[in-house]
């Protein structure tokens, strides 16, 4: 019997992998909700700190507004009154609801914010196949976007449950391999002299990540891996937290106001250092990196160890070699956390890395146009980049060039140190 091979006319297309990019982004995000209650998705913590059903909702409105509304002839918004609700930060877009009251937000419920998610889902993969390339890059953005949403999703839930008297645990806890303690810090030379840095223009890349540019380097040396608790224990043994001379103005100013005396979630209880994390309240794994600290800290314990931090530019040329998908990154729904990897550099995952370096435009970056031309630029004031990505970044959004940004008191993110010192 002969073989029967389709016509062009009757063979199917060829699956369109922005499709199946975007289905395997918007499905994660439904799985990291799946245990929520609807108080759980409601409730905002903090200013900072978004609730889970306007996360949920935000990234959909991205799709709605920018490649919908913009680009699909005759879409209706789903419900013309979320733009004021789920906007972000975007001014051309118009009135927004006060980010501090995001958790006044009890209407529209999470069961109404999924249905919303189905709504543009169902509106976005039908008009995939004809959309202009302008509103398929746009897409990506939007993708990528929501794995930002993601990993802050994971932090401001934590913050949320943190705040419970009861600590609950969101997921079950992960099944943990037995791992030695890191042996003492080395120390990689890095590269001196004219390097460049910055995206090099293959693949996506936020505005932010450019122009890739020259940049001088003096003799330093980057450490072969991140602080770990154990080291930060013997920090607060030694009176870290209650000497001035480490830490800068800003920064002691904080601890004392604050009352900081340990990294967020920390408690000692019965002799010993406990942290609070997405399963529930467990002792601190000495081995595994700390995390939870912030930019003051970061910098406080780097005197304390008689080095720095390391500068984004030290940080991207050494890590530039290494695999940026590789490491403990998030892969699916649960209880993520840093992990013990004494075996290798892991400049990707478990902890985002503070460095010395404000966040500012490269030379010659400008803003894109349109709305979407908000989304980095006007935040370059006031804050600390770091580099890396963390257990709670989806595996594969994190590059060499990637840029993230915080303000200095920060520290509900997975955030970490890795040192640095002159040479």
């Amino acid at each position: 019997m002969p073989t029967l091979v389709p016509s062009p006319a009757t063979a199917p297309a060829p699956a369109d992998p922005l499709v199946s990019r975007y289905r395997d982004v918007r499905a994660l995000t439904l799985a990291l909700a799946a245990p929520l209650s609807d108080a759980d998705a409601t409730v905002q913590s903090m200013p900072d700190a978004s609730p889970a059903k306007w996360h949920m909702a935000h990234t959909t409105w991205f799709f709605e507004t920018f490649v919908l509304r913009d680009h699909v002839p005759g879409y209706h918004l789903h419900d013309p009154r979320f733009p004021f609700l789920f906007n972000s930060y975007y001014e051309a877009e118009g009135k927004r609801h006060a980010r501090h009251r995001r958790g006044m937000i009890t209407r529209p419920t999470l069961d109404e914010v999924r249905a919303y998610r189905a709504h543009v889902d169902a509106a976005l993969v039908a008009a995939l196949p004809d959309l202009p390339a302008a509103a398929r890059e746009l897409v990506a953005l939007g993708c990528h976007h929501e794995e930002q949403h993601q990993e802050l999703f994971v932090t401001d839930i934590l913050h949320l449950f943190s705040e419970n008297p009861l600590e609950p645990a969101l997921y079950a806890a992960q099944p943990k391999t037995p791992v030695a303690m890191p042996g003492p810090v080395g120390w990689i030379e890095g590269a001196s002299g004219i390097v460049r840095i910055g995206h090099d223009g293959q693949g996506f890349a936020f505005d932010c990540e450019g122009p890739r540019h020259d940049t001088l380097l003096h003799r330093h040396a980057i450490a072969d891996r991140t602080v770990t608790n154990a080291e930060w224990m013997n920090f607060i043994e030694d009176g870290g937290y209650r000497d001035p001379r480490l830490w800068l103005s800003d920064g002691w100013a904080w601890v004392k106001g604050e009352g900081i005396v340990a990294p967020l979630y920390w408690e000692e209880r019965d002799g010993g250092w406990t942290r609070f994390g997405l399963d529930g309240r467990r002792a601190v794994d000495p081995a595994a990196p700390v995390t939870h600290v912030s930019f003051y800290e970061a910098d406080a314990y780097a005197s304390w160890a008689g080095a720095r931090l390391p500068t984004e530019a030290e940080w991207e040329t050494a890590a530039a070699s290494h695999d940026p998908a590789g490491g403990n990154q998030m892969d699916d729904a649960g209880a993520v956390e840093p992990r013990p990897s004494p075996d290798s550099p892991a400049f990707f995952g478990d902890v985002w890395e503070w460095t010395g370096s404000a966040y500012r435009p490269y030379p010659g970056f400008h803003p894109v146009e349109g709305a979407v031309g908000e989304y980095n630029g006007k935040f370059m004031n006031g804050q600390f980049v770091l580099r890396g990505g963390s257990c709670a970044t989806p595996r594969g959004h994190a590059r060499a060039c990637y840029r993230n940004f915080f303000y200095p008191h920060q520290r509900w993110q997975f955030t970490g140190v890795r040192l640095a010192k002159d040479l």
